[in-house]
């Protein structure tokens, strides 16, 4: 099974402005031309490049329980199989472990153990950013949404409290399916190091959501070794000159 790839089509570098509404500020992103999976990864693809048998009646349907961490090494393992360098190098170190018993709060992140080094000149798949994952969703659009959401996403109103199946609903403009709406998609960005430490950027809104999760604009954070039943990834591809992250 291969992934088709949609290539953005950017006339040159876009400006993007970002915006984090808990504290209503805003900065613009450099996002250069790429490529964007078609639709989240789904459980044939991944069965696939893992060498296992999976359930063909579920093989269009998102992979999902997915952690951040599993994304990246997915990416990796995609890159190896077609042929393409990685653009991840990962490597652990020690942190100190937190008391079990111990409750901590979102403002005092736990340390990571994991160091990824994005190689920005390498051929491989690998995360889009916050940002590329903005400019693609819109296809161009500025609302809050790219169509009519019955038409093109699953959420809580329509979604019967299940995933469906990938290319269910309506495309945007680029020929991509399922941005919002169907399950939460992991980004490469951290969301905000000072204050949460080594959480990632989630994106997209997923079918137990309602309606004001699944827009262009909303931004979401969790632990990059979390994962849920809503939420997934799709992999992008070209070289960036520097990752787009949100300024101190």
């Amino acid at each position: 099974m291969r992934i088709r790839m949609v290539a953005v089509p950017l006339i040159g570098t876009v400006e993007e402005v970002m915006v984090d509404c808990p504290t209503g500020s805003s900065w613009t992103v450099r996002v250069e031309p790429f490529a964007l999976a078609e639709t989240v990864v789904t459980r044939g693809l991944w069965d696939d490049v893992h060498g296992v048998a999976g359930d063909p009646e579920m093989s269009n349907f998102p992979k999902t329980d997915l952690s951040w961490r599993d994304a990246i090494r997915f990416c990796n393992a995609l890159s190896e199989r077609e042929g393409l360098e990685p653009v991840y190098q990962i490597s652990q170190r020690d942190v100190p472990q937190p008391a079990p018993t111990r409750w901590r709060p979102h403002s005092e992140p736990e340390l990571d153990d994991w160091i990824v080094a994005w190689d920005h000149g390498a051929d491989g798949y690998r995360l889009p950013t916050d940002a590329e994952w903005q400019v693609a969703c819109r296809a161009g659009t500025s609302g809050a949404r790219y169509g009519r959401l019955d038409d093109i996403a699953w959420y809580v109103e329509n979604s019967g409290g299940t995933v469906h199946p990938v290319r269910s609903k309506e495309p945007n403009a680029w020929g991509l399916f399922d941005l919002l709406g169907g399950v939460w998609e992991w980004c490469w960005d951290l969301y905000d190091p000072e204050s949460y430490g080594s959480y990632r950027i989630i994106r997209g809104g997923g079918w137990s959501d309602p309606q004001w999760s699944c827009r262009s604009g909303v931004r979401r954070k969790t632990n990059p070794t979390a994962s849920f039943d809503d939420l997934g990834f799709r992999v992008a591809q070209g070289a960036v000159s520097a990752p787009a992250v949100r300024p101190g």
